[in-house]
């Protein structure tokens, strides 16, 4: 598992992580969070993710607030 902290969360059910070793922000979707809800995301939380590559570039799965 991959380690980062929620760069941002957008309204319409997705963000973006930010993490260590990359300099670009990971997409996440809200159908891709265990064990936490959409709401109560914040800036700066902490995640752990697995990065799988979809149609548009990597993204994080298995998203879960630590």
């Amino acid at each position: 598992m991959q380690k980062g902290k929620i760069a941002r969360v957008m309204d319409k059910g997705f963000g973006f992580i930010s993490y260590e070793g990359s300099d670009k922000d990971l997409f996440f979707h809200m159908n891709e969070l265990l064990d936490t809800n959409f709401d109560d995301l914040k800036e700066g939380d902490e995640v752990e993710f697995e990065i799988a590559e979809g149609p548009k570039g990597p993204n994080a799965t298995q998203v879960k607030r630590v």
